[in-house]
């Protein structure tokens, strides 16, 4: 069982936590924000949290709230990410590292439901996605090499409930043939911006129900070779459509498992529930070769540990 968390991303940093709130940066600019996980004492003080804050989100009911101003700064701004040096278990020479970064960029916004668009945890598994599609794109074995004639085609990625779309990007920047889906059609727009924002284009544009979509991929025989899921605890599809991840997940995870390539693939599940273990994440990927399992966390410039949900990941790579 492995626990990760992002160790490079410049442009963020948890402050401190405690108290059900979290004290972070999101390139020049701080908030303070709820947090269900962070249910210890706060290192820092109320005023010095108060001092450092440029906003602070306040919560009207259990699903929205507004955001308090505390010091002068924009309702949207601009952050990046080096995606691929990484610490993402795939190994590459020097030379390959270093050729291989590219640097996403993100839209950020103050919301109505405590998100300003970016889960930071989740950089360690897009640094994995874009390693991983980079060495799918390199096996000078595989049919899936780049290149030019006949037989060659791209790596073919579908994103799940894929918000504003960061592993999309990752995929894409790493050379793959990305379809992103997503039930709100707000956020896909947002997705499109940070593409653009990030100097891509191409990628596939779903609003739709996720377990609708994945059901009649199967039907159709599709392929992919790379899969990410990053579901709700509870959501609502196009059409109404419930989900909620205790009763939904096994299903969908039963679909998405045969809609990977047999040859060459990789799958991520992310999970943020509270009391939800890597351990059904582990039965339910039972027997899955190279399946690894654990925790994301946030580690906290004032020395606690954030933890924000468990992964599974497996991948098969033709070398």
């Amino acid at each position: 069982m492995q626990l990760l968390t992002p160790t490079h991303f410049h442009d963020y940093e948890l402050i401190d936590c405690g108290d059900f709130e979290k004290l972070e940066r999101f390139g020049k600019y701080i908030t303070i924000r709820p947090e269900p996980q962070a249910i210890w004492d706060k290192k820092l003080t109320q005023r010095e949290w108060d001092k450092t804050a440029h906003v602070k989100f306040q919560s009207v009911n259990s699903s929205s709230g507004t955001w308090k101003k505390l010091k002068e700064m924009p309702d949207r701004w601009n952050i990046e990410y080096a995606v691929g040096p990484a610490k993402s278990g795939i190994h590459l020479s020097e030379d390959s590292r270093q050729s291989a970064v590219s640097t996403l960029k993100f839209r950020l916004a103050l919301t109505a439901f405590k998100h300003v668009g970016i889960f930071p945890e989740q950089a360690v598994n897009w640094d994995y996605i874009y390693e991983t599609v980079r060495l799918f794109t390199k096996s000078s074995s595989s049919p899936l090499s780049l290149g030019e004639g006949p037989g060659v085609r791209l790596p073919r990625v579908l994103n799940l409930f894929a918000y504003t779309g960061a592993a999309s990007l990752a995929a894409k920047a790493a050379g793959a043939d990305v379809t992103h889906l997503d039930s709100v059609k707000q956020v896909v727009t947002w997705s499109r911006e940070n593409m653009e924002l990030s100097g891509l284009s191409d990628i596939r544009w779903m609003v739709e129900d996720a377990m609708t979509f994945v059901k009649r991929e199967v039907k159709r025989g599709k392929k992919y070779n790379g899969i990410i899921l990053d579901p709700p605890a509870y959501g609502r599809g196009t059409d109404g459509e419930k989900w909620k991840l205790e009763e939904s997940i096994n299903e969908m995870m039963h679909h998405v498992l045969s809609l990977l390539d047999e040859e060459e693939h990789f799958l991520i599940l992310n999970t943020y529930s509270l009391g939800f273990s890597s351990l059904i994440i582990e039965n339910m990927l039972h027997g899955k070769k190279d399946l690894n399992i654990g925790e994301l966390y946030l580690q906290s410039t004032s020395g606690y540990k954030l933890p924000l949900g468990v992964f599974g990941r497996y991948r098969k790579i033709k070398i």
